[in-house]
């Protein structure tokens, strides 16, 4: 059985991961998170020592590995600016990492990282979860058997409704969750790279902290794509049956279904990683990438690339 801590308890994703340390038959034995709003730990492991101060946490783990009885993986759930270095904690610290989205904010970190992953001799392990998907695994194997000489046309959309909170909370500080792209689209981003290869373009549209829209160009795929957490963004249809989040994929005009499948996916990225598959740094680079060549670009004109959402808008 292995041992487990946890840093960024009382954050949106982390009972995803108190489940999947369950659910593969391992002990989750020490959480941290400056906030105390933590209950949820008492249906995965009662007796966890949990932490509301970053230092007694650190303690408590070296006393942990002094004693012979050290922490086998740190899993990282913490807000995305402090990743990088939470990540190199773990590492120092003797313990495998497995880091939530997106791995780091900048693609240079990966770099840094990788040479502590070898002074360490620990890994780095990522959730790349939509790669782990039914449909996505399926799609993949698909356009592996088209010509390599054809690009298919791709629509992205992903509308998920936030309220005045989220401006407020980290999340709504470009400088700590990346902004839009980053945030709520790294995983979108990596799967598309997942499934049509190397970037070759990237531009970008509109740009607003709320909502951003751009063009991605890949070895096998044109990607019109559109990001929002803003309710206004929604189509008339879905405001209409009173709903807040949209979310729809087209291959060439045809609408691909992956709404569902969703609930076991870190169980099964924990499975990967425990049998020793996991998606490392590298796995990361050309999403993380991507998203900070958004950060930071100028907005380019509205032209035929431009998604169907920002046209004459």
């Amino acid at each position: 059985m292995n041992k487990f801590a946890l840093m960024g308890a009382a954050g949106y994703i982390a009972p995803r991961h108190m489940l999947a340390i369950k659910d593969t038959g391992n002990n989750l034995v020490a959480a941290l998170d400056p906030n105390d709003s933590v209950g949820i730990i008492d249906s995965y492991y009662p007796d966890c020592h949990f932490f509301t101060e970053f230092e007694r946490f650190d303690r408590h783990l070296d006393k942990r590995s002094r004693n012979g009885n050290p922490v086998d993986y740190v899993s990282i759930c913490s807000p995305n600016y402090l990743h990088d270095s939470h990540i190199r904690f773990a590492l120092r610290s003797g313990s495998h990492a497995i880091c939530e989205k997106p791995l780091v904010l900048n693609p240079w970190n990966i770099d840094a990282l990788s040479e502590i992953e070898k002074e360490s001799g620990q890994k780095v392990n990522t959730i790349l979860q939509l790669r782990l998907h039914p449909s996505i695994i399926e799609l993949k194997k698909q356009m592996e058997q088209r010509s390599k000489d054809t690009k298919v046309d791709v629509d992205l959309t992903y509308i998920t409704s936030r309220g005045n909170w989220y401006d407020v909370s980290w999340k709504g500080d470009e400088k700590k969750s990346g902004g839009i792209a980053t945030n709520i689209g790294v995983h979108f981003f990596d799967m598309l790279h997942y499934l049509f290869g190397d970037l070759q373009d990237n531009d970008l549209f509109m740009s607003d902290g709320k909502t951003a829209s751009g063009f991605l160009e890949y070895e096998h795929a044109r990607v019109r794509w559109f990001l929002s957490t803003d309710e206004k963004s929604l189509p008339a249809f879905v405001k209409l049956k009173g709903q807040r989040t949209y979310r729809c994929l087209t291959f060439d005009g045809q609408e691909f279904e992956f709404s569902g499948g969703f609930t076991d996916l870190h169980t099964r990225s924990y499975q990967k990683i425990l049998a020793g598959e996991g998606f490392g740094l590298e796995d990361n680079r050309v999403a993380i990438e991507t998203v900070s060549e958004i950060r930071n670009m100028p907005l380019k004109p509205k032209s035929e690339f431009s998604h169907p959402f920002i046209v004459g808008a």
